[in-house]
């Protein structure tokens, strides 16, 4: 790897194997916003929110969950972007990302088993097993084993979505296999039971990640960034572990990745928040720091650190561990403009307190409503309101959802559905 990939300096441009040329190490990690309109678009307050987040000095924003399959959201109001989505929302939605200079990429992911079972569409997974989150099971659908076809289209409908996405104007995208999604659930070996060609050893479990970005890069332009987001591990034991993600890193690298994002957890594990079930993961800042500097002592494809970094020294102490890039995601849901703040010298002026509830899985879910509420107001061009309590913004949260719900439902109805399951395609 070039020695130009390394630095300790924040605000020093690297060039990524594409060629594309990022002004910094600063990245706008995904939030997911579930800010989509009728017909699961972009709306304009999605717009104005990367709008804001462009203007802030980062080098690269990653939007939230773009959903490549429109019967399988994480949430009701995904975006959605398969081959009969309009592309001018998503035209407008790259064009004012990029408007304050920094690269736009789109985060491309299937939910598999973990959707609420009070969603419409289908629930698939390598397996039959469901989401067990203890008492809280209950909320998650019980997924079906998908079929050979069904994991052929799913390759398909990632690569429509990529070149659909370089179509639009957007410069990369990244490819979810991280948080329990579909394709982390492939990769571990707790949910992948399967016994088949994508079941068992790890270069089976991996052969639909590795067939995805395959075709990816097949359908879109050798300069369009191609980026994957992997756990560094599950936290869960017996699970998928750092081990597992420096041979999947290896598998990667032939194919023409850009950039491995690393981070970690599932909604059956939530150290993404900051909350691992097995409590390895305890700093309140670059939870996964200490194993990426691990990956990324022989890593042959940059690595990007994402998870609860929130000061300018923290994110210099990823770069000085050998790690290309930093994401953050919640500093900027209160301070959007953070990353012109360090290089100006300035620090955030407030932050978002850890919700340290007993009940993890709830406290996770309430986390993440604090920072969509303070992302809602963003997109209103308000100011963020950090002193609104975990309990409020997860009310607030699940009555945007239920109104989102409504809004899906309908227009999912609406949709031409073939035999497999597989709508608008």
């Amino acid at each position: 790897m070039s020695k130009e990939i390394f630095a300790t300096d924040l605000f020093q441009p690297i060039t990524l194997r594409s060629g594309q040329l990022l002004p910094n190490r600063i990245a706008k990690a995904a939030m997911e916003e579930g800010m989509a309109a009728m017909g699961q678009l972009p709306t304009e307050g999605l717009i104005e929110l990367y709008r804001r987040w462009g203007a802030g000095g980062a080098g690269v924003l990653i939007t939230g969950n773009v959903m490549v399959h429109a019967e399988a959201l994480t949430g009701p109001g995904g975006v959605v972007l398969d081959e009969g989505s309009p592309l001018g929302p998503f035209a407008a939605w790259a064009k004012a990302g990029k408007a304050g200079g920094a690269a736009m990429w789109m985060q491309i992911s299937h939910p598999g088993r973990q959707i609420q079972a009070n969603m419409p569409g289908v629930i698939w997974g390598p397996s039959d097993k469901a989401v067990d989150v203890g008492k809280h099971s209950k909320n998650f659908g019980r997924p079906t084993a998908m079929t050979p076809q069904q994991i052929h289209d799913t390759v398909a409908r990632f690569a429509t979505t990529a070149r659909r996405a370089e179509a639009a104007g957007f410069d990369g995208v990244e490819i979810h296999a991280a948080h329990g999604y579909l394709l982390s659930q492939f990769l571990s070996p707790l949910v992948n039971t399967r016994t088949d060609e994508w079941g068992g050893s790890l270069e089976n479990r991996a052969r639909m990640l590795l067939d995805i970005v395959r075709e990816v890069r097949s359908q879109v332009s050798p300069t369009f960034a191609v980026a994957v987001k992997l756990n560094s591990a599950d936290f869960q034991r017996g699970g998928f572990d750092a081990a597992d993600a420096r041979t999947v890193i290896a598998m990667l690298a032939p194919l023409g990745v850009d950039l491995v994002e690393i981070s970690g957890g599932s909604y059956e594990s939530p150290a993404m928040s900051g909350r691992p079930v097995d409590g390895r993961t305890a700093a309140r800042e670059a939870y996964f720091l200490e194993l990426a500097a691990e990956l990324a002592q022989n890593s042959p494809v940059p690595l990007m650190l994402t998870g609860g970094i929130t000061r300018r020294e923290t994110a210099e102490h990823v770069l000085a561990n050998n790690v290309a890039l930093v994401g953050i995601g919640t500093a900027l849901a209160v301070t959007p403009d953070l990353p012109a703040r360090w290089r100006a010298g300035t620090d955030a002026t407030a932050s978002l307190e850890p919700v340290t509830w007993k009940d993890k899985p709830l406290a996770s879910l309430a986390g993440m409503g604090m920072v969509r509420y303070q992302l809602r107001r963003l997109a209103r061009g308000k100011q963020p309101a950090v002193g609104v309590g975990p309990a409020r913004a997860l009310v607030a949260d699940q009555l945007v959802k239920r109104r989102a719900l409504r809004q899906y439902s309908k227009w999912l109805a609406s949709q031409p559905r073939s035999e497999t399951g597989a709508s608008r395609v």
